[in-house]
């Protein structure tokens, strides 16, 4: 697993695909998520796996326990870095995740998303009708996860240290909503910054508009690398 995933939120693959070579951002680790994968399928993890792109395939699969290990069964064989589930699907479908992913073989982390980070308290409250405080329920979602097999979850930076203390310093956190100190929230709630991040001690990051909306993307990627090798902004 790598430090930083560049998301590739572009509606297909030969936009993605101009996007890192205008950009030069060669094998640079990458996140897919639903948009390009349900518009290219396991094409875009054939062509990305061919350029020496380590990836992050965030699909967020929530169904019912047998669905997921099914999907997972078959996304096993693409041999992607880390694929995630819901944590909110449940102990058993977590269980049968990790199953279906175990027969491919090979090294793919499952980790379970506790909380999207465009959520706030209000919002759980609210939305969602869940009784006690967000930090609560991503501690009680990420002990749920690693009890069950994962072995990590996604969350916010903030709730890094907690969940390190609750589960382990070997269970990984990775957290989206990473932007560098000048980018706008956009519809992320729970932000910081590459640095913060490093600092906080959570094990890898998701960032995206900061880089791919940038004037200059490489040295804005190139800027969000350093701060994570270094922890600082300076």
């Amino acid at each position: 697993m790598k430090g930083i995933y560049l998301a590739l939120d572009f509606p297909t693959w030969e936009e993605s695909k101009q996007f890192l070579d205008t950009h030069a951002l060669k094998e640079v680790p990458v996140k897919v998520g639903m948009e390009l994968f349900y518009r290219e399928g396991i094409h875009v993890i054939e062509q990305l796996k061919e350029r020496n792109h380590p990836i992050f395939l965030d699909l967020k699969l929530h169904d019912i326990p047998t669905t997921v290990m099914r999907a997972m069964r078959n996304l096993a064989a693409l041999e992607v870095d880390m694929v995630n589930v819901h944590a909110l699907g449940g102990s058993e479908m977590i269980k049968r995740a990790k199953e279906g992913l175990s027969t491919g073989g090979n090294d793919t982390k499952l980790i379970a998303v506790t909380i999207l980070t465009s959520m706030d308290e209000q919002a759980l409250k609210n939305d969602l009708r869940l009784p006690n405080s967000l930090d609560d329920n991503v501690l009680h979602l990420a002990s749920t996860a690693k009890n069950s097999g994962a072995d990590g979850v996604v969350c916010s930076v903030h709730e890094v240290a907690a969940i390190k203390q609750a589960c382990g310093n070997d269970f990984l956190t990775v957290t989206p909503g990473i932007r560098l100190e000048e980018s706008s929230d956009d519809d992320q709630k729970r932000v910081a910054t590459p640095a913060f991040a490093k600092e906080i001690g959570t094990d890898a990051i998701v960032i995206g508009r900061s880089i791919t909306r940038a004037d200059v993307p490489l040295k804005a990627y190139e800027r969000a690398l350093k701060e994570w090798e270094d922890g600082s902004a300076k």
